[in-house]
């Protein structure tokens, strides 16, 4: 025999506090039978939505009730939860012995540990959000900075799936006229609804390829951005990381060859997560381990979102991006003999042009993630799927038969839906939502 299935709705539970040495842990539960395992630990059930200080207890297997702890509990009746399913909080006292024998309750009780993102999936499925909103919130949890903290609460009160939504919607109103003009060919309809339903598709195109052409702005503020820091050996690359790091996270020295690997870490310029990337002194090197980190060096110039290019001379690095950021340090011990407008100037020993050099940093990470009209594109799987909604509707316009033209109008409306989870997402649902934490 095949085994047996969990319910779709089975109850499951998981704690959604952090972990660590805390005063509070709140177990969530949701799912089918929520109310009865309620009334097993509390003996009643708690108002709705109204913290309640109750006595858990369990019975142990010789029908000795044991108190496992008095706890705030929340009871939430479906649908009117964040899965939609009769849901509950527990506001335990956070001992990790408290927090093991409330889940031992639990499994007694017919529960079972939720797996990473279950609660929001079984959102999704009840109707609670949409794909795009369900990783609005994911990104949420992940969020840094305030910047992407904004981006990311607009996404999940659902300002990107409005968008989509409308766009959806204006395209069933021209599909079906589309399929009126198929359908009636012999009924004389007014040449003006061919018109106006070709002239509502190229807006529907030009208004998904401007969306598209943000620079990956949305995209890289939800990742972070990638500063490489190049240039020849002991120009002061690594004294310059650990300025910005605040620590020394580099070894310094005046030995050249010293960084031989990148070394990356994480800042915050401008309220942008940065990632810093010390690199390996740009030169000519018969030695095969520095050889194979300059080569590391040119990788991390090529993937970097802004070189920064340093130098203690009067010549720049070469074979830099046009719009790197060229920095001239040890002004202390070797002004420079001539003026470069295009230069920042900096003593990472002084602290000289310091406090002006972050500045410029902080502007360009402001630059690269700055909002446009509209909201952002957050992710390559929106991207891909507009990609695709837009090629099929110029590939209608391009269209001399109605029944080629609306094939190519359902397909759109079909990548559409695929990008909300309105059709055709099985296939995503993990992908999705293994990116949550458990008690998500």
């Amino acid at each position: 025999m095949p085994p047996e299935r969990t319910p779709p709705d089975a109850p499951i539970f998981a704690l959604a506090s952090g972990a660590g040495r805390a005063a509070i842990a709140v177990m969530r539960l949701t799912g089918a039978g929520c109310d009865a395992m309620l009334r097993r630990l509390c003996g009643t059930l708690p108002a709705p939505r109204r913290a309640t200080l109750r006595g858990l207890r369990h019975t142990a297997g010789d029908g000795t009730p044991i108190l496992l702890d008095r706890a705030l509990v929340l009871w939430f009746p479906g649908p009117d939860s964040y899965t939609g399913e009769d849901s509950a909080e527990l506001h335990l006292h956070a001992g990790p012995a408290v927090i093991a024998a409330t889940a031992d309750a639990l499994v007694a009780l017919g529960a079972r540990p939720a797996e990473p993102g279950e609660f929001t999936r079984r959102a999704f499925l009840n109707g609670r959000l949409d794909l795009v909103e369900a990783e609005g919130i994911a990104d949420l949890i992940d969020a840094e900075t305030e910047a992407q903290r904004r981006q990311a609460l607009d996404q999940a009160d659902g300002t990107l799936s409005r968008l989509y939504d409308g766009w959806a919607a204006r395209l069933r109103i021209v599909l079906a006229h589309q399929e009126a003009l198929i359908d009636f060919p012999d009924e004389d309809l007014p040449p003006a609804v061919e018109q106006a339903l070709l002239d509502e598709l190229r807006s529907l195109t030009r208004e998904m390829r401007t969306h598209l052409d943000d620079g990956g702005r949305g995209e890289r503020l939800r990742r972070g951005l990638l500063f490489a820091i190049v240039g020849a050996p002991n120009v002061g690359k690594s004294s310059l990381l650990n300025w910005l790091a605040e620590r020394d996270v580099a070894i310094v020295s005046p030995r050249a060859g010293t960084t031989r690997d990148a070394i990356e870490v994480r800042a915050v310029l401008g309220d942008v997560p940065v990632t810093l990337i010390d690199t390996a002194g740009l030169r000519e090197t018969d030695d095969e381990i520095e050889a194979e980190g300059v080569r590391r060096a040119l990788f991390h110039v090529k993937q970097a979102d802004c070189v920064i290019g340093m130098f203690d001379g009067d010549t720049p690095p070469v074979n830099l991006p046009a719009d790197a950021i060229l920095v001239r340090n040890k002004i202390d011990i070797s002004p420079p003999t001539t003026n470069r407008p295009d230069t920042q100037t900096i003593s990472v020993h002084t602290g000289s042009g310091l406090a002006h050099l972050t500045e410029t940093l902080a502007n360009r990470a402001r630059a690269l993630t700055a909002a446009q009209a509209g909201p952002p594109l957050t992710r390559a799987r929106h991207r891909a799927a507009i990609e695709e909604s837009a090629g099929h509707l110029a590939a209608a316009l391009d269209m001399h038969w109605p029944e080629m033209r609306g094939e190519e109008m359902r397909l759109a409306m079909r990548a559409l839906g695929r990008l909300t989870g309105a059709v055709g997402v099985e296939d995503l649902l993990d992908t999705v939502f293994s990116q949550f934490c458990i008690g998500k």
